[in-house]
């Protein structure tokens, strides 16, 4: 009996030894998600965006406490490069709008500015915000709502289905979401007709995307049913993408325990790296975000946004971003820089940090990321990042 009882206490004590180590070595897996608010103060330039009234307007709806940055800044970047469109950025609150830890976007407009200003909606894109289920913000719903006409086109990107089928405009037709999150998606929202195996579900003047990646699907698509496939093709030059037409056909893969473990060996026995994103005026809000997108799913130990001059920059189609981390350029293990820069720039940031430099003048920026990807971490970690991203 003692020597059972014994055996016992070494093997819980064990046991509880194993899972404190696992504990800290998971801890880049487990402080994912965990994005303090914005507390500076909120005195910006705010300038009113200018207005066309040649051209159709979109409307990117924005939650301020957290908004997809991939889901919300691809299209961003994809209507504005056809030229022919007014795109903005609306959020409730006239306020910083998290798009990862001590990285902000701000909104060109409110919901009372839009309002006020009496702008009408040809396209409304709705990204995955910060309220995946049920108990969407009702001023939110009412707001698309209010804003959307049998004229008007709708974009749910990813679990931006959500907010879509909160609206009850999908009822009855056909949506999809991120593969990993159908299951609970669907068991929120009965009335709209789930479906998978697609890039982009379309019914009409509504769409909707898988995951994440397929941002781009669901935006190629509307730029061609607004302006043609001359206007497309030259977008998705634009942005390099891969295929020669729109890729409709998708396969619709789970994370499920399988693609778990690996994420698991990865943390456990691989150097989860410290990844800083230098962040520069004029940067590509495509490129920035399929990097930042990309390899956030690495599950690295950090990955921090820098800017040199000051907390501002703004962007190649002039959005203004704002990072709440200063210049925390220290102890990083590789860098990532997509704009050419001098010498003495890099040499600023760390002597002993690893540079890795893009050149994406011929190529899809998810594609170099995911390469490099599989040379660090092998082909099976690299596979589950496609699936976190839903890029299959």
């Amino acid at each position: 009996m003692k020597r059972f009882k014994k055996v016992l206490v070494v093997s819980v004590s064990t046991m509880m030894v194993a899972c404190g180590i696992l504990f800290f070595l998971l801890q880049p897996v487990l402080v994912l998600g965990q994005y303090p608010p914005y507390s500076g103060d909120n005195k910006f330039d705010w300038k009113q965006p200018a207005y066309d009234a040649s051209k159709k307007t979109v409307f990117i709806i924005a939650d301020n406490k957290l908004t997809e940055m991939f889901d919300m800044l691809a299209p961003y970047y994809m209507f504005k490069a056809t030229g022919k469109l007014n795109v903005y950025i609306i959020a409730k609150k006239k306020a910083p709008i998290q798009i990862k830890k001590d990285l902000f976007v701000l909104p060109q407009l409110s919901f009372a500015e839009v309002d006020s200003l009496k702008l009408l909606a040809d396209v409304i894109v709705i990204p995955a915000l910060s309220i995946r289920d049920d108990k969407q913000d009702p001023k939110v719903i009412s707001f698309i709502k209010q804003h959307f006409t049998p004229e008007t086109r709708m974009l749910a990107v990813c679990d931006g289905a959500a907010t879509a089928a909160a609206t009850g405009l999908f009822d009855g037709k056909p949506i999809t979401c991120h593969a990993s999150d159908f299951k609970m998606l669907s068991s929120h929202f009965s009335k709209p007709q789930w479906i998978q195996q697609v890039s982009v579900a379309h019914s009409g003047n509504l769409y909707s995307t898988a995951g994440v990646s397929n941002a781009v699907e669901g935006s190629l698509m509307v730029i061609n049913d607004l302006f043609g496939r001359t206007v497309m093709q030259k977008v998705a030059a634009d942005i390099h993408y891969s295929h020669p037409d729109i890729l409709t056909s998708h396969q619709s893969i789970a994370i499920e325990t399988g693609s778990k473990l690996t994420i698991a060996t990865k943390v456990i026995a691989r150097k989860n790296r410290k990844i800083g994103m230098l962040l520069q005026d004029g940067i590509n809000e495509f490129q920035m975000v399929s990097i930042l997108d990309t390899y956030g799913r690495t599950f690295p130990k950090l990955i921090r946004c820098i800017m040199l001059s000051d907390s501002t920059i703004q962007t190649k189609y002039g959005l203004t971003l704002v990072c709440s981390g200063g210049d925390q350029s220290k102890d990083l293990d590789e860098i990532h820089i997509l704009q050419p820069t001098n010498d003495t720039t890099i040499a600023s940031i760390s002597r002993d940090t690893e540079t890795v430099k893009y050149n994406l003048d011929y190529k899809y920026p998810i594609d170099v990321c995911l390469l490099r990807i599989g040379e660090l971490y092998g082909d099976k970690f690299q596979n589950v990042v496609k699936l976190m991203l839903d890029y299959n």
